[in-house]
Parts: structure tokens; sequence; C-alpha cells
């Protein structure tokens, strides 16, 4: 089910699975792509399979049909809008779990406190820009409080496993699954939706 939600941004979308009560696993997509990517439905899949209401969000300047996302305040502009709209009509209900893919991952990050999610998910995070590990995006991670688990490619150009586990090393909370395959988590996209599906199962 597509829903369309007003943003100080332009129109969002809203895309539910409705798997059932566990709690609400909310996607965001990258900038590069949508919310087809591979990965992201996958997991959408698994998680809906195993009892949570999946809402996959399409950020206004995708709907729009722009293809060059807007700036990180932008977009999580958008996102908290499309997320105060969805829980004033009683869409997330249960725990709540923030996620997506990439730039996805880096708006659940930075809205994680704010929103009050009880975990995050993230798909590709890009720790750096290929070639630059000096412009890290680190203090987005360690921003994060609550529960998180970060799905990495062995061959991600935006930052490997290893660099993103010693950014959250130390942390009881946080875990890091490397899986087959570079950023676009599509090698092998049944691997990635286990290692979120156990993560979550290990939580909730």
């Amino acid at each position: 089910m597509s829903t369309e939600i007003d943003t100080p941004l332009g129109p969002a979308r809203a895309h539910l699975t409705d798997g059932g009560t566990r709690g609400t696993l909310v996607l965001g997509h990258g900038a590069g792509g949508g919310i087809e990517s591979a990965d992201l439905v996958e997991v959408t899949a698994e998680a809906a399979a195993a009892g949570w209401r999946v809402v996959r969000v399409e950020q206004p300047w995708r709907v729009a049909g722009k293809k060059i996302a807007p700036a990180p305040p932008r977009l999580d502009e958008g996102w908290r809008a499309v997320l105060a709209s969805l829980r004033g009509d009683g869409v997330l209900t249960g725990p709540l779990v923030l996620g997506g893919r990439s730039a996805g991952a880096r708006v659940a990050c930075r809205s994680a406190a704010e929103q009050d999610a009880a975990g995050v998910l993230a798909l590709a995070f890009p720790l750096h820009p290929p070639g630059k590990p000096e412009k890290t995006r680190a203090p987005e991670l360690t921003a994060v409080t609550v529960p998180i688990v970060v799905i990495q490619g062995e061959t991600d150009a935006f930052g490997s496993p290893a660099a993103l586990a010693a950014v959250l090393s130390g942390r009881g909370n946080a875990s890091v699954y490397a899986v087959g395959g570079d950023h676009s988590l599509k090698k092998d996209v049944h691997v990635v939706a286990a290692a979120a599906m156990s993560w979550l199962d290990e939580l909730f």
C-alpha cells in the first residue's frame, strides 16, 4: 500500500508492507536509487514475513523525479515530516527501528534519538566518499546510542566492514556484518536479509 504524504519539500510516499504487530521498521533509500533497490526489497519481504510492519519511505526529491538528492538537512526534513505523519496516523506500532541503505542509513542514524528509535539498521553505510577516508561520517554512527547494526559489502568503496568495526569498537550494542559484494549489496541479497533478521531476532 502506498500513501502520499505532504512535506515542506513536496510530497513523499510511504510504501507499507504490513506483516504484523511485532514492531515497525522504517527504511529510507539511497541517493542513487529508490525503494526498489534489491536489498531494501529483500529485507522488507523477510521482515514482513517475520511479523514486522515495514514502511519504505520515498523521499520528496525522488517522487518529483529528480536525479540528485538534496543536502542532508533537507533529507532529514522530509524524513521527519513523513515520520510525524505516520505517527499521527497510528502506523508506528510497537518498537520502532529506523534504517535504510547508504544515504538513507545516514538519515536513520541522524534521526534515531529525536524519533525515539529502539534500533538502527544501516545497509551499506557510506563511511566516506570513495578514495577520501579523511572525509569521514563516523560521528553520525557514534552518535547513535541505541542498538545499531551495519551490513556492509566486503569491497564497498565507501568504507570497508573493518573500518566500520573500528569506528564502532567498544560499543556493546553495535554490530557489523560483512557480506560479499560492493556498495550495492546486490551480490547476495538473501545473505543481507538474513543478517538483518538475525539482528532483529536478537533484539526483539
